[in-house]
């Protein structure tokens, strides 16, 4: 089966075009408008590609709590604001890298690609039920 890349964007139109994206590289594709959506989710990915600023909580914030609760899925951050240090924000916080937008779609599915064959196979154990997002 090929592998799951969840696609956290709350424009509508950037997760339907990285979705096309993703399914044109031969991968599975399932979207979510936020990071809470997705937490609260059970869906097992093999690589998150989300967006740094969103309402409620942020790529950063996702990535960060990913981290913290052992989940070694590679998370891929993309971003237009031009934070100087927002990639250094963005590795420390667990991700895999921060791309800016636009994003050249090759340079994407080449870091999906590399993201899905380097990462351990842990997977991302279930929030605890006392646990707030």
């Amino acid at each position: 089966m090929a592998p799951l890349i969840v696609i956290i964007d709350d424009d509508i139109g950037i997760r339907n075009a990285l979705r096309a994206l993703m399914r044109s590289a031969s991968y599975r594709a399932e979207t979510f408008a936020s990071a809470e959506a997705f937490v609260g989710s059970d869906t097992a990915s093999d690589c998150i590609i989300t967006d740094v600023a969103m309402q409620g909580m942020s790529g950063l914030e996702l990535a960060a709590l990913l981290k913290s609760r052992g989940c070694t899925v590679p998370v891929i951050l993309i971003s237009a604001l031009t934070d100087y240090d927002l990639e250094m924000k963005a590795i420390f916080n667990g991700a895999r890298c921060l791309l800016r937008k636009p994003i050249e779609s090759n340079v994407l599915i080449s870091l999906v690609e590399e993201s899905i064959a380097s990462r351990p196979l842990t997977p991302c154990p279930p929030a605890p039920a006392d646990q707030p997002l």
